[in-house]
């Protein structure tokens, strides 16, 4: 079975699928996500045919393939194969033209078109709010978001971690004077501990930092890594 989820409203799109990865994910569902970093066109081939080890549902996220050509051109000359595979495919894409939706729309189960209205300003800061409030799934989708609008990984890790150590500094204070923080900030932070054990937040400042220097030496890739460590959130 085929799902698919696109349009100019990209962050819209992706909140799409995921309310129906989250459902099935709920009843038990195997999900894999199918990436165009690194692609090769076995992983498709075997996904269309692969079992779920643990016997349920097997899901795989064909996310944006559009980034790389071999990867599109395979996913849309075999819409129909994919649409009678015993496995289920969510397909997640930007924008498409006519001739691409119109025979998405003839495979697929579901195809949500989710189109931009007025541009919105992005607002950064939202990145740390939804850190703060620990939504692992509005900040990934933020994280996306950033992207689109050009902000470096560099700049997204470094909101990041102004407000782990607006909580670090609100976790040992007993004011916002002692703590240095304005008390706006200093509340927010007070608030959002509660989300996080102790110790945590010193695990997930050395989490950012490694990914930080890694990234800048090349021992790993920058935007995978802070995708990661936020989906391990």
């Amino acid at each position: 079975m085929l799902y698919s989820y696109f349009g100019t409203d990209v962050v819209g799109a992706r909140s799409k699928a995921h309310e129906f990865l989250d459902r099935h994910s709920a009843q038990g569902a195997v999900i894999e996500r199918i990436t165009p970093e690194g692609y090769a066109e076995e992983s498709l081939r075997d996904a269309l045919g692969s079992a779920s080890l643990f016997g349920g549902e097997q899901i795989f996220v064909i996310d944006t393939p559009s980034a790389e050509k071999e990867m599109f051109d395979f996913v849309f000359d075999n819409l129909d194969i994919f649409a009678e595979s015993p496995n289920t495919f969510v397909l997640i894409e930007e924008k498409l033209l006519a001739p691409q939706k119109k025979k998405l729309e003839k495979y697929a189960e579901e195809c949500v078109e989710v189109t931009a209205t007025a541009k919105q300003a992005f607002n950064p800061f939202a990145l740390s709010d939804a850190f703060l409030r620990r939504d692992k799934k509005s900040l990934w989708l933020l994280l996306q978001d950033a992207k689109e609008n050009g902000m470096p990984s560099e700049q997204t890790a470094g909101l990041l971690f102004a407000q782990i150590r607006s909580l670090r500094l609100a976790e040992r204070a007993s004011s916002a004077e002692e703590a240095g923080l304005k008390p706006f900030v200093w509340s927010k932070a007070k608030s959002g501990l509660s989300k996080f054990k102790v110790g945590e937040l010193d695990s997930l400042s050395s989490g950012l930092v490694t990914i930080y220097h890694d990234g800048h030496s090349g021992k790993q890739d920058f935007e995978l890594a802070l995708e990661r460590w936020v989906l391990e959130l």
